[in-house]
């Protein structure tokens, strides 16, 4: 099981119904979930916390920078994936929503800002719907979300994040 950190950046805008929060996703491009939906995030390299992957991963995959001091932890998530366990995962999420730079695209993401409240979780991981929503709303997560063939969602336990 290898660790890795995802940022959900997010914005307010204005908009013709008035103001509204958008989060930062991008199109995968390459590795583990091509074309799906993801934050920005990847592995932790050696001796780095889940914060400083966090902010080099951002500022690699969409060209922002954003401080340790202003992420916040959401999540933390076991994804173990039964039938590919060199897949299986530990992930730290956090969320940010202030940040400098423009929004670029990398090898590894085409990024689009997408409203909050209309999120496109068909294009994302099955877990995304579970659990994203009521992270980005305030609730930490703590879970494990089993993966089975074909990427299909096959148990969700919500008592704590497990390693395998």
């Amino acid at each position: 099981m290898f660790d890795v950190s995802v940022v959900y950046l997010t914005r307010e805008v204005e908009s013709a119904d008035g103001p509204r929060t958008e989060v930062l996703l991008g199109r995968k491009r390459t590795g583990l979930g091509v074309g799906r939906l993801v934050a920005p995030g990847g592995k932790l390299e050696p001796g780095e916390t889940p914060a400083d992957a966090a902010v080099r991963e951002v500022r690699e995959e969409v060209g922002l920078e954003v401080r340790p001091r202003d992420l916040v932890p959401i999540a933390e998530i076991a994804y173990p994936f039964l039938d590919r366990p060199q897949l299986s995962q530990f992930s730290w999420a956090f969320t940010a929503s202030v940040f400098t730079g423009a929004v670029g695209a990398s090898a590894e993401l085409e990024p689009a800002w997408f409203p909050l409240a209309s999120i496109p979780f068909d294009r994302m991981w099955a877990d995304a719907r579970r659990w994203v929503p009521r992270a980005l709303g305030g609730e930490y997560v703590a879970a494990t979300l089993t993966f089975g063939e074909g990427d299909a969602l096959l148990h969700e336990d919500w008592s704590g994040a497990r390693r395998s």
